[in-house]
């Protein structure tokens, strides 16, 4: 029989593991930099040559990246799902707009339970600072600077929610269509405002959705992010349909003028 003795696990490969593991669980995201190689190596408990060994390894499957001079940073392992132009294709048009909010509800009100239940002390803090954030941002005006900060801080509290669902799958599936997610957010909120739909109003439900997942209630997440991008849902809807009737004004207005 071609048994073999089994052989102590070298110290380069438990780097190794570790590091992917890492990777995997989205604790290190892309263009993260590495401690310096003295202090990764203390933090790990081994020597330095079997670090350089791991991280040798590690580069070799396109993990992580070696720039001169700055460091070893994590390499960009998870890229876009969809191209710049199909970005600006979902962001306007109404059939895929409104298909990327039935998809978030479904897979946003998941994580929520998900995270409810599974999320550690640490993941609920990271969603209550960052929705601490977006009440300070309701202090600012509107120009279009802010409303763009905003949007992005409602793409982050949403991707803070399924990091905290300890789903890698969802989580870097997720992460792939960020840019869909944050032109998705801002232009939501762009035709929100226009419909006089209040920022505050929104960040109500934001408040509803952190206050479920602090309390660790599944049941309240997942209702209260369906919720809210019902909400959004509707207010799309009803917006779509008051600009068809300001065109149909506008045309009939044309015609008669021509007369």
């Amino acid at each position: 029989m071609p048994f073999k003795p089994i052989q102590p696990e070298k110290l380069s490969h438990g780097v190794v593991r570790q590091i992917e593991e890492l990777v995997l669980r989205g604790i290190l995201r892309p263009g993260d930099r590495l401690p310096p190689e003295r202090e990764l190596a203390e933090r790990l408990g081994v020597s330095r040559p079997s670090l350089r060994e791991a991280l040798a390894e590690l580069q070799t499957r396109g993990l992580v990246e070696t720039r001169a001079g700055a460091g070893v940073y994590v390499s960009n392992v998870i890229g876009s799902a969809f191209s710049p132009a199909l970005v600006r294709l979902f962001a306007t048009h109404e059939e895929a707009v409104s298909d990327m909010v039935a998809f978030r509800r479904d897979i946003e009100g998941l994580a929520a339970e998900r995270a409810a239940k599974l999320g550690s002390d640490s993941d609920l803090a990271v969603i209550g600072a960052v929705f601490a954030r977006m009440e300070a941002a309701q202090t600012k005006p509107t120009a279009d600077a802010e409303a763009e900060a905003e949007a992005a801080l409602d793409a982050e509290f949403h991707l803070a929610i399924v990091e905290a669902s300890h789903n890698v799958v969802m989580l870097h599936m997720m992460r792939s269509i960020y840019d869909l997610l944050r032109e998705g957010v801002f232009y939501n909120r762009q035709v929100m405002f226009r419909q006089r739909i209040t920022r505050a109003s929104v960040l109500e439900q934001h408040r509803a959705i952190n206050e479920a997942l602090q309390a660790r209630d599944p049941a309240a997440a997942r209702a209260a992010v369906a919720a809210h991008l019902d909400y959004v849902q509707g207010a799309l809807s009803d917006q779509r349909q008051a600009d068809r009737n300001e065109e149909i004004a506008r045309r009939r207005l044309s015609r008669e003028t021509e007369r």
